[in-house]
């Protein structure tokens, strides 16, 4: 299975690249994916209690070093004190993926949900790492919508569960959103009908300019960044080079986008429940943290998931950002989130 690993930038950690076979992938659906491989990478090691062990999850069109700003010496995720393993999502090009995989490529791939993603990070930590028990699982956007899933489908599973700028529904705004970002891939002519005969550079031109420039951040932190017209033309051609040396392909976009907005924690199997039922049956300690206004994953859905879970806390992260307030674009955001996030690990109930 051929994969794209993205060049490595700046701030990122270079760890060593692993790939778990897990074999075939019973999706909810009742659809098998065939061939299953998991990548992911893992930083420090296992205590001799087996009772350090973090999962990450990673966002929409993300990959292992999507949370790196949390992963080193004195920040929140320490490899001195934690076991860290950082898991590829289903469709992110290094996971099984359309545009990796050999028995169902492109639009042959069978449509895929959060909850699958999770049960494949189940499988490689119970079957490849051995694990019985998680001290945390964390994510950020699709990452800690998985975080939340975690919790919902196996509450004895994690002491402690962080989720920023996370749902545990999908918005009808951000279901809007995604859908738009599709429009912008499948308008351009690359796009057959019945999948993409190239890279839709015109789409992802407009993708840029929805899902980079606007729906990620506000017109503060833009303003912020850029003083002036010529300033704002010229970040715009610098973001768009670089999302396209990251080359995510357009396939994997649109169903792990399918993915993203079609998630409910209130529909998991034998739940019984809606979408606040199924968050009160958490166990783990959680966390959840947003920005006063995300453009993408609405502030509120953060705020309304913790009411409906026991003793969780909502955390607004005092940050102008918007959906990048849980990235490292801004150095006192990063600083912000290790410092509360590694607090709150070392509680306990």
């Amino acid at each position: 299975m051929r994969f794209n690993h993205p060049p490595l930038l700046a701030g990122q950690i270079d760890a060593e690249h692993r790939m778990a076979v897990l074999g075939d992938l019973e999706l909810e659906s009742g659809e098998i994916l065939q061939d299953y491989a998991q990548s992911y990478v893992t930083h420090g090691s296992l205590d001799t209690a087996r009772s350090n062990a973090v999962l990450v999850c990673i966002s929409l069109t993300g990959n292992h070093h999507r949370l790196d700003f949390l992963i080193g010496p004195g920040k929140a995720l320490d490899p001195e004190y934690y076991f860290i393993v950082v898991a590829d999502p289903i469709g992110n090009g290094l996971s099984t993926s359309p545009s990796n995989s050999t028995y169902q490529p492109g639009m042959r791939f069978p449509r895929f949900t959060i909850r699958d993603m999770v049960q494949s990070q189940y499988r490689l930590l119970t079957r490849q790492c051995g694990l019985s028990r998680l001290h945390a699982v964390i994510g950020a956007s699709m990452g800690g919508m998985q975080a939340l899933q975690w919790a919902v489908s196996y509450p004895e599973f994690m002491s402690h569960c962080v989720a920023m700028t996370a749902m545990a529904r999908t918005s009808a705004w951000s279901v809007l959103v995604t859908e738009t970002a599709r429009c912008c891939l499948m308008a351009d002519p690359a796009w057959t009908g019945e999948g993409f005969s190239g890279a839709p550079e015109r789409g992802w031109r407009a993708y840029t300019g929805l899902m980079t420039a606007l729906a990620s951040r506000t017109p503060e932190a833009l303003a912020e960044l850029l003083p002036d017209c010529a300033a704002a033309h010229l970040w715009f051609e610098q973001t768009y080079a670089q999302n396209r040396r990251i080359g995510f392909d357009a396939h994997d976009y649109l169903y792990q986008s399918w993915a993203y907005e079609a998630h409910d924690v209130g529909t998991t199997p034998d739940a019984n429940a809606e979408t606040a039922g199924a968050l009160s049956t958490i166990k783990a300690k959680t966390l959840l943290l947003g920005p006063s206004l995300d453009l993408f994953n609405p502030a509120q859905e953060g705020r309304d998931a913790a009411a409906s879970i026991p003793d969780a806390q909502f955390i607004e992260i005092p940050s102008v950002q918007g959906h990048q307030a849980a990235t490292s674009t801004k150095a006192e955001d990063a600083a912000f989130l290790n410092r509360v996030i590694a607090q709150f690990l070392k509680t306990t109930r």
